[in-house]
């Protein structure tokens, strides 16, 4: 598609949040939260020229590699919110993305993001074969308190669960969604320290994708104040989850 009349540097975008998002207290889920903010980005790739369909053309996809996200509150049932993004960076094969959700004018959670431009023949990482310099960068204006970071996994752990990759966990790129990784780990949390909205932040690492019928096995770390879940494939690390807590 071409690149839309309406680009704009920085798009914002209003959700209304439905009953089917939310948990049983009636506010947004932590993965529901992950999804809005990456239709948002989807969004602005859309009318910047640079979509899934646009690069689909050249065998391309963005698929997302780090992850951060800030929250002190989550929206809830009928809340419109207002989402805000921006480009920090946009270099051959790699972008950082911020992003802001607001209530009322109220910032309630800020992420920031770091994209790959993926192959989907070869799956193998490339430079993006589309333009994007109509893409203004905005380097210093971040969403978040923190920048995100590599999640160590060299702590003691247990395993608590293994799961096999089904359809259900597939998404239009033939892989599990990012999503869904977090849906896996955060089903193993005490669902009171959820629902009570002790996460303060959390950041998720992707290393490499997993494909139908996969088999996986979950570890999980915890300390006084964050815990930490890796997902691994025949011993290799494919995921790494790290929960702040308040």
């Amino acid at each position: 598609m071409p690149i839309s009349p309406n680009f704009t540097s920085i798009l914002s975008k209003e959700w209304e949040i439905n009953f089917t998002q939310c948990a049983p207290n009636g506010y947004l889920k932590y993965t529901e939260l992950c999804n809005i903010l990456q239709m948002t980005a989807a969004a602005h790739s859309e009318v910047g020229g640079i979509s899934f369909t646009d690069m689909q053309e050249y065998n391309q996809a963005w698929v997302l590699s780090r992850m951060r996200v800030e929250v002190s509150k989550l929206p809830q049932w009928r809340d419109v919110v207002t989402v805000k993004t921006w480009i920090n960076s946009l270099e051959n094969s790699r972008s950082v993305r911020a992003l802001e959700m607001y209530v009322n004018g109220k910032k309630i959670v800020g992420s920031e993001t770091f994209w790959a431009v993926f192959n989907t023949e070869i799956r193998r990482p490339e430079a993006l074969a589309l333009p994007y310099e109509h893409f203004e960068l905005f380097p210093n204006n971040k969403a978040t308190k923190e920048t995100f970071s590599k999640i160590s996994l060299n702590h003691d752990k247990e395993m608590v669960f293994e799961k096999t990759v089904r359809l259900s966990d597939l998404d239009i790129v033939n892989h599990a969604n990012n999503v869904k990784y977090l849906e896996w780990c955060l089903d193993l949390v005490d669902e009171t320290k959820i629902l009570n909205q002790e996460i303060e932040s959390f950041e998720m690492n992707f290393m490499k994708e997993l494909s139908l019928k996969d088999e996986v096995v979950i570890h999980e770390n915890s300390e006084q104040n964050t815990t930490v879940f890796s997902i691994s494939k025949e011993d290799k690390s494919c995921f790494a989850l790290q929960l702040n807590w308040k």
